[in-house]
C-alpha cells in the first residue's frame, strides 16, 4: 500500500511522485474502472484469500505493518500483463487479502498508462532501490528495510543480479549469511487497488473497514 511503500522510500533516500495523481480525483470508481475494480476483486479474491495462498504462488513478503493495516508481498514481477498479474499484494496481520499494487515499468511507459480503463492520473511513481530482508541477529525476527539505488551501486552492486555481499559492503547488514531475499524495485508506475470491499472506493488511500494492529507502523521504526 501507498505508506507503507513510501515508508521504505523515505527510508533509502528515495522519492515518489504523485505526477498526474490529482489530490481531488475521487477513490471511488468511475466508469469502465468499475468493472476493472470488480473483475480484480472477483479474481483475485478467488486465488489469493490469504497470504499463504500469495506465497505458494511466488509472493514475497518485504514490508511490516503500514498505518493502513497492510502488509505488502512481491513477486518480483514488475511489468504486470492484465490485471490476473498483480505485482503487489497486500494482506493484514491475520493474512486475510485487502488489495493489490499493478506495475509498468517506467523503462517501457514513460508517460502514465492507459490501461483497462483506469484513469492514467491514478498512477504514481516509484524510483529505483533494492529492498531486502534479513534476520535480526538478537531477536532472531525478519527485519524489512531498503536501501537507495545510488547507495547500492556506489558500492560495487548490480541492479540486476543483487547480492548479499554488496549490501555487506554498503553497511546496511554485517553478514551475508543473515539476508533471506535480496531484490530490485525497479523504477516503475503504480496502481493501488483495494480488494477488500471499501466505502471510499477501491482507490483511497485508506479502508474504513480495516482496522490495523496496534503495532502498525511500529515495527522497523
Amino acid at each position: 500500500m501507498f505508506q507503507r511503500i513510501l515508508f521504505a522510500f523515505i527510508a533509502a533516500g528515495a522519492t515518489v511522485s504523485l505526477l498526474g495523481a490529482t489530490p481531488k480525483l475521487s477513490g471511488k470508481p468511475v466508469g469502465a474502472e468499475v468493472q476493472f475494480v470488480r473483475s480484480i476483486q472477483a479474481d483475485l479474491m478467488h486465488r489469493f484469500p490469504t497470504a499463504a495462498d500469495a506465497e505458494k504462488s511466488g509472493y514475497v513478503r518485504f514490508t511490516y505493518e503500514d498505518s493502513t493495516g497492510s502488509i505488502s508481498y512481491a513477486n518480483r514481477q514488475w511489468q504486470s500483463a492484465d490485471p490476473q498479474h498483480p505485482s503487489q499484494l497486500w494482506y493484514d496481520v491475520k493474512g486475510n487479502l485487502l488489495g493489490a499494487d499493478f506495475s509498468v515499468l517506467q523503462a517501457n511507459s514513460p508517460k502514465p498508462p492507459h490501461l483497462w480503463g483506469v484513469n492514467p492520473a491514478r498512477w504514481v511513481t516509484f524510483r529505483a532501490h533494492v529492498h531486502y530482508i534479513a534476520t535480526d541477529p538478537q531477536t532472531k525476527q525478519p527485519v524489512y528495510s531498503a536501501i537507495r539505488m545510488s547507495r547500492f551501486t556506489a558500492a560495487g552492486g548490480d541492479p540486476a543480479n543483487p547480492t548479499a555481499e554488496t549490501l555487506v559492503k554498503t553497511g546496511a547488514v554485517k553478514d551475508a549469511s543473515s539476508v533471506q531475499t535480496v531484490f530490485t524495485f525497479p523504477a516503475i508506475w503504480d496502481l493501488i487497488v483495494w480488494v477488500k470491499p471499501n466505502p471510499n472506493g477501491a482507490f483511497a488511500e485508506k479502508n474504513p473497514n480495516v482496522i490495523p494492529s496496534k503495532n502498525a507502523e511500529k515495527d522497523g521504526m
